[in-house]
């Protein structure tokens, strides 16, 4: 490492301890510290990952699929630098590989797992050059910052065209969403995964579906079905085009309470994974870490084993014990990631208990229009929900759009502050049962922080 190099690293680590000391976490800032000092510093520790690194991109799942990835990884012997707290920016970014270092420069990994932000694709491919590429779908998600869907697809085909063909970088798409599947066009090098399980078909596209027509002629598609929002079996009656059918495939699908048992066909045999986070969504993050770490040369058993350890990452159906009660954490976004996790509570036996915490700060959109596109209403009528607290910034929209979707009233409260919101959610839980904590991005970095307060959680840094 060349000293600019590495007065950003120790500057970084600087900003690290102090930042962490006033319970920040440090999970962007000493990014911004480093970059501010040597604007390449990121090129530099990542060159020295002999296992190459593998940017995972997307609107859902990954913070989850790179926690999978780097859990099959680590079956495998290897060190990992990854952003584990989903902090995906490029300062998020070179902050886990300053964590990585030591003082000498030196990056203490084997391969990097990352995630990025869609946005910030193009950087980071230009930075890190790295190995692989896994996509995982395209959603309408923070208008406020991408506009519509092709920007965000845009800016992800940029970063890719910055990778070179005879680099023998690998790209795993989703052969189920138009869009990401769109990428591997004329392009070498591409492994894509999907579900073949029929069983799982939520029904017809619905409202929230962001891609009804030919990407190639305008037409309706032709779905077969579809498996949630506008990810299914799809082809174009008009021109022809159609789904790909995919190299690494989820046969079976069978629900738990508590997860799933998957069913993954590869060229190299069947897997069969008791997963512990429940799912379809969570079969297809599943999957993108299957396709990867095949791609990486990884053996079937090794990835059946590191999904098979993996039980979920901070604040994305994370399940935490509370004195006899569970609090069952799921980050919520976008139309296409709430309707899931509405769907897997619906799964789930018995009346449910939920804390709904909107905020509309600049990291979880400005925008909250999306939240009519919800189908919240599974939580009316006998079946649905026995009792829903409102939280957050936004906890007036959010008990409006309960009330317009049939919610009775007698069972909803407003609580604007998070904390009490989660006391009272508890109190009204019984012993044994879940307690279903749905919060927007900083309003879930605040709730387990609440948490973490009562005693019941690690911080990220902690864990």
């Amino acid at each position: 490492m060349d000293p600019r190099g590495l007065v950003a690293i120790w500057l970084a680590k600087i900003a690290t301890l102090l930042s962490r000391a006033t319970g920040k976490g440090g999970s962007t800032f000493p990014g911004r510290v480093a970059l501010a000092v040597d604007p390449w510093v990121l090129r530099k520790m990542g060159s020295q990952a002999a296992g190459g690194g593998v940017l995972v991109t997307g609107t859902n799942g990954k913070t989850t699929t790179s926690r999978m990835i780097s859990a099959i990884c680590a079956q495998a012997g290897l060190r990992v630098v990854g952003n584990r707290t989903g902090a995906n920016l490029i300062y998020g970014v070179v902050s886990a590989f300053v964590q990585s270092c030591d003082i000498t420069g030196r990056l203490r990994a084997d391969v990097g797992i990352i995630e990025v932000d869609e946005a910030t694709m193009p950087a980071a491919a230009a930075q890190l050059r790295p190995r692989g590429v896994v996509v995982t779908n395209f959603f309408r998600d923070q208008l406020d910052r991408f506009g519509e869907l092709a920007t965000t697809v845009l800016f992800v085909k940029r970063g890719l065209n910055l990778i070179p063909e005879d680099s023998g970088a690998f790209v795993a798409l989703n052969s189920d969403d138009p869009l990401v599947a769109s990428l591997g066009r004329g392009r070498r090098g591409v492994v894509y995964y999907g579900v073949e399980d029929r069983g799982v078909f939520s029904g017809d596209l619905i409202q929230s579906a962001d891609i009804v027509n030919c990407l190639e002629c305008g037409s309706p598609y032709q779905y077969d079905g579809v498996f949630y929002a506008h990810l299914g079996i799809y082809k174009c009656p008009s021109c022809g085009a159609s789904r790909v059918p995919p190299g690494v495939a989820l046969t079976e699908y069978l629900p738990s309470e508590a997860g799933s048992r998957l069913t993954i066909h590869t060229p190299l045999g069947a897997i069969v994974v008791d997963l512990k986070v429940p799912g379809i969504y969570n079969g297809y993050n599943a999957l993108a870490a299957t396709a990867c770490c095949l791609a990486m040369g990884l053996s079937p058993e090794r990835i059946r084993r590191g999904l098979e350890t993996y039980s979920g990452s901070f604040g994305r159906m994370e399940t935490i014990d509370m004195g006899g009660k569970r609090v069952l954490m799921a980050l919520v976004k976008n139309p296409a990631g709430f309707n899931e996790v509405l769907r897997t509570v619906a799964e789930a036996p018995g009346r449910k208990h939920l804390v709904i915490c909107i905020n509309d700060n600049y990291a979880d959109g400005t925008d909250i229009s999306w939240l009519w596109d919800v189908d919240f209403e599974r939580l009316a009528g006998s079946r649905g929900a026995q009792s829903i607290l409102v939280s957050g910034i936004r906890a007036e929209d959010m008990a409006v759009r309960l009330k317009y979707a049939g919610v009775d009233p007698a069972i909803l409260t407003i609580e604007g502050d998070l904390g009490r919101a989660l006391r009272s959610g508890l109190s009204e839980t019984p012993d044994g049962a879940t307690l279903y904590v749905l919060p927007t991005y900083t309003a879930m970095l605040e709730m387990r922080k609440i948490i973490h307060d009562m005693g019941h959680a690690k911080m990220f840094w902690e864990d």
